[in-house]
């Protein structure tokens, strides 16, 4: 938390849908920390503990969304970790998600009532 706020890390290299969903979770009372990359995304982690991490499955390479997954867990993170995927990912990243560990799949284009029920009731807002 910072200044009272759930602290969201959300990774994606669309500035669009960065700054899109920066206006969703400010409207809803969260604060966004944002990187466009997986390593701009580990440093961000590790700067700010967020409570709660999306990242998009397919990034500036191929498997840049399981790499920071798999990183955010060898750093040792507690925060549930939701992956966003676009409909053509799903198959992909079924099998492998309880192998991650991730609390979720986000499908694109995110459902924003969705998104906050779903924010509200991991993080007990």
């Amino acid at each position: 938390m910072k200044d009272g706020k759930h602290v969201i890390l959300y990774v994606d290299d669309d500035e669009d849908l960065l700054h899109a969903m920066n206006l969703v979770l400010d409207k809803h009372g969260y604060s966004m920390v944002s990187a466009s990359t997986a390593e701009e995304g580990l440093k961000k982690y590790k700067e700010t503990q967020p409570d709660l991490i999306i990242v998009d499955l397919m990034m500036e390479e191929i498997d840049a969304g399981t790499s920071l997954v798999r990183d955010l867990k060898a750093e040792g993170n507690a925060a549930p970790i939701y992956m966003l995927s676009s409909m053509g990912d799903t198959l992909n990243i079924q099998a492998s998600g309880a192998d991650l560990g991730l609390a979720g799949i986000f499908q694109k284009p995110i459902d924003n009532k969705k998104l906050i029920d779903i924010l509200e009731k991991k993080l007990k807002k």
